[in-house]
């Protein structure tokens, strides 16, 4: 049995890997799937000092509290800069890191040195009389959707969902100063569905940091594959047990 943790980005909540999680535990596996803090079951302690540290501090306090080790630790989106931080803190309990259609930063990068593009985010935030969040991005005409999500009834059931992003969150660095995590195995799975202009993804270097190839995957779906892909994700994720 393996322990995946999964972490869901920015303006979800952990209800998005409801179709993942039924999958991986019929194989056998023990699945968590967390909403952070300010969303989901957690949306009522949004508020402007939530921030990547937050969201680091609430993978981590899980993992210590439930005892976790071995842990396949998947973070989709800005959660790879979350899963990035946790790891460094606690490398010795991380089995593997799976960055899934994620941002993967350096040691001291914020979202907004991996994805520039949130910075205009951060700018029309601020004209408001909230500038300490910035609400979900909108939906979009297919292909693109909203988050690469098109059913219309999956739009609906994704849109109650989600809730506002703190600036915050895209403005703190991630600290990868601890040379153990750079011994963890990590795997990218790309979504190479249509995105919206300006979404760029960095080049995976041909050489994992613990010297290891590179292992890049690829679902030909949009950003939110474990809403249009749950059975083809999960099968990638169990090459991983």
């Amino acid at each position: 049995m393996s322990t995946y943790l999964l972490v869901h980005g920015a303006w979800h909540s952990g209800q998005c890997w409801e179709r993942v999680v039924p999958l991986l535990a019929a194989a056998g596996h023990r699945v968590l799937a967390p909403s952070l803090t300010g969303y989901g079951d957690r949306a009522h302690l949004l508020g402007p000092e939530v921030g990547l540290d937050t969201h680091v501090d609430d993978i981590v306090t899980l993992i210590t509290e439930h005892d976790l080790t071995d842990v396949i630790l998947v973070g989709h989106s800005y959660a790879g800069l979350v899963i990035s931080s946790a790891a460094n803190r606690l490398p010795d309990r991380i089995a593997h890191l799976v960055y899934l259609d994620a941002m993967v930063p350096q040691d001291g990068e914020s979202a907004l040195d991996v994805q520039p593009v949130t910075r205009a985010l951060i700018d029309r935030a601020a004209q408001t009389e909230t500038p300490w969040r910035i609400p979900p991005m909108p939906e979009l005409p297919p292909p693109l959707g909203l988050f690469g999500v098109t059913d219309p009834a999956d739009v609906a059931w994704l849109r109650s969902l989600l809730s506002d992003q703190p600036v915050l969150c895209l403005q703190q660095p991630v600290h990868l100063d601890n040379p153990a995590v750079r011994a963890i195995p990590r795997t990218h799975i790309h979504c190479v569905g249509a995105a919206p202009e300006g979404i760029e993804r960095r080049p995976v270097p041909p050489i994992q940091p613990n010297g290891s190839p590179a292992q890049v995957w690829e679902l030909p779906t949009g950003h939110d594959c474990m809403i249009t892909m749950p059975a083809e994700l999960t099968d990638l994720l169990l090459k991983l047990a």
